[in-house]
């Protein structure tokens, strides 16, 4: 056979070689391509995320695990709870590491709005908090009515060394208010300085313990001392009903100007969620052996006013006709 019959043929074969590899090459494009498409398709997508700073009394009573399911459906999203003492919750925000904060301590509220890290402080509920101690009551306070008077008899019966008193020492919002009526009758305990007072730098539920097991006395908030008070046999309440006892909370949403990396969409939607119409009627459907441990009142403006918060009908129609 000529040379001139060989050429012609090997061109051919060389041209179907090429040719099939560029097919080859396509179809591998083509099953990557897709592979990837689908893989894209079948991955789930990922949803909304919201960093909560909170009391521990809204962890502590159920009313978190009652109301996160119900916003996160709500929305699709995922809420991560970090449930610490007010002080704490609030300064975890200011280092920017919370989108929204739900606390109970006025004092360290207002500060946190003035000095710029969060915006539109608006009320949400309330409790109250009671002043409990042992069955046995050394210092005669059952049935009283005034925390300070009841105060003042557990500081005079601790000075004969016949009490002792739990403070939680944790810059929480209970901590606060306790603090707040020892004050009031000029009085400034510490482990330093008081025998008979006992400084636990512990949670609600902790310091519940222990004042259960040391038969001593301690202020709580009424909604944690319904979820705990079937384990704690040697206490009862002793002082309640002092208007001064009233124990109010506040949603607050991080300022996004400061810390523009957080949620504040999420943020805003779980606040407008708590004070929303529905949101007020589940916080007052939350019970404990038939018990409420939360009184809405984001819409009750006569009492936000009593409990401080005097823009609340301001705040409540910038939620309303906020968009998300």
């Amino acid at each position: 056979m000529s040379i001139s019959h060989i050429r012609p043929n090997l061109s051919g074969q060389i041209a179907m070689r090429i040719s099939s590899r560029i097919l080859l090459a396509t179809a591998i494009l083509i099953v990557v391509a897709v592979g990837l498409a689908a893989n894209v398709y079948l991955q789930p997508r990922q949803k909304q995320q919201l960093i909560l700073s909170t009391t521990t009394s809204t962890f502590d009573t159920g009313l978190l695990d009652y109301l996160i399911p119900l916003f996160e459906k709500k929305y699709d999203c995922q809420a991560k709870v970090l449930s610490k003492g007010t002080g704490e919750s609030i300064e975890i925000a200011k280092r920017g590491d919370a989108d929204v904060v739900l606390v109970h301590a006025r004092d360290l509220e207002e500060a946190f709005v003035n000095d710029g890290y969060g915006v539109h402080r608006v009320g949400v509920m309330f409790n109250d908090f009671v002043i409990i101690g042992p069955t046995s009551d050394p210092a005669r306070i059952k049935g009283s009515t005034n925390a300070s008077l009841a105060f003042q008899k557990i500081a005079e019966t601790g000075a004969k060394g016949k009490v002792i008193f739990i403070s939680r020492a944790d810059r929480s919002g209970t901590h606060t208010k306790e603090l707040s009526i020892w004050a009031k009758i000029n009085v400034k305990p510490s482990n330093r300085t008081f025998s008979w007072y006992l400084e636990a730098g512990a949670g609600m539920g902790t310091v519940l313990r222990m004042t259960n097991e040391k038969q001593a006395y301690s202020i709580t908030d009424r909604g944690t001392w319904l979820a705990f008070r079937d384990q704690l046999s040697n206490l009862a309440i002793m002082t309640e009903k002092d208007a001064a006892l009233l124990n109010p909370y506040a949603v607050i949403l991080t300022n996004p100007e400061r810390y523009p990396q957080r949620n504040y969409k999420m943020a805003l939607a779980f606040a407008k969620f708590l004070v929303s119409p529905e949101g007020q009627a589940l916080i007052a459907d939350f019970k404990k052996n038939g018990e409420i441990l939360f009184f809405p009142m984001a819409r009750d403006f006569k009492m936000a006013h009593e409990l401080g918060f005097p823009n609340q009908e301001q705040e409540i129609a910038w939620y309303d006709s906020s968009k998300i």
